[in-house]
């Protein structure tokens, strides 16, 4: 089993529920940091993951292909303030120092590189344990994969996705084709709904097979399903180019493989520095003695 950590839920997580004055010697924020380490070397110690990859968002905005697609794509976001950049920079650090593997890309997404070392190693006949709690990344599990709600201590098989998220894995993307996505600015087809997208996805395996099937659709139990063809007939073009945003890149150009997701030994020493300067006190310093114990 591989795991594959959405980092940026759980900086973020840290960001907003730790205490802001949590700093180091030069009066940076560390919250975030602290965060961050703390729930990689819980997790490292509850599940000794021989395997394990973490994926960033660099940007922590709209990026790469998708705003080239879309220029509003995530257009109505904040910028990330300069101290959690900062924040982020030194989380990678730290898995550095961990022994873990870190990616980030200006073109991809976190959710992209994600999706493409799930594809690499599953050549190489390893499951999938996605780390994350955002219902997008569960359109990458597959029989035998797991999607991990950390935070919430909940995990869900393959055959557990529809009843936690609505939708089959596989029909994820165009579930939020449909309905769209609020927090990626996405608008999706105006009048369809989240129960309306699921009723469309259970009768047809496809966003393809609805547009095949338009008259068709207007069948389904639904409230203002008469209304449907002529509602998808016009968002036609709007479906497909969502569709296109949603769905996960999975051949990312990544340097990662077999070997380089292998988790390495901590440099000890090099993360007791680490936390000493970061303010951290003693205790990630021997979790960390604890975790090359396991290595």
């Amino acid at each position: 089993m591989v795991y594959l950590i959405d980092a940026s839920v759980y900086v973020f997580r840290a960001w907003y529920s730790l205490p802001p004055d949590m700093r180091d010697a030069d009066g940076n924020p560390t919250q975030a940091l602290y965060g961050f380490a703390r729930f990689l070397g819980d997790l490292i110690e509850k599940r000794r993951p021989q395997y394990l990859g973490v994926a960033f968002d660099e940007s922590l905005g709209a990026t790469g292909f998708r705003e080239r697609l879309y220029p509003a794509y995530k257009a109505n976001r904040e910028p990330a303030p300069a101290e959690l950049k900062r924040q982020f920079a030194l989380c990678r650090e730290y898995c550095r120092l961990l022994g873990v593997a870190e990616y980030a890309s200006q073109e991809y997404e976190a959710d992209d590189l994600i999706g493409t070392m799930a594809t690499i190693m599953r050549g190489h006949g390893l499951r999938v344990t996605v780390v994350s709690r955002d219902k997008d990344l569960s359109q990458l599990v597959g029989p035998g994969d797991v999607f991990w709600d950390y935070s919430d201590a909940a995990e869900y098989r393959y055959e557990e996705i529809a009843q936690r998220f609505g939708v089959q894995p596989e029909r994820m993307a165009d579930y939020l084709a449909l309905t769209g996505d609020s927090v990626d600015n996405i608008p999706g087809v105006p009048g369809v709904g989240p129960k309306t997208a699921a009723a469309l996805l259970k009768a047809y395996a496809s966003l393809d097979d609805i547009y095949a099937d338009l008259p068709g659709t207007a069948e389904l139990p639904v409230r203002g399903a008469s209304k449907l063809p002529m509602k998808l007939a016009e968002h036609r073009d709007a479906a497909y180019l969502a569709r296109s945003l949603t769905r996960i890149h999975c051949a990312a150009p990544l340097p990662a493989g077999r070997e380089t997701l292998r988790r390495g030994r901590p440099d000890v020493a090099g993360l007791a520095g680490f936390c000493a300067q970061q303010g951290f006190g003693s205790m990630l310093a021997r979790q960390a003695e604890r975790i090359a114990a396991l290595s």
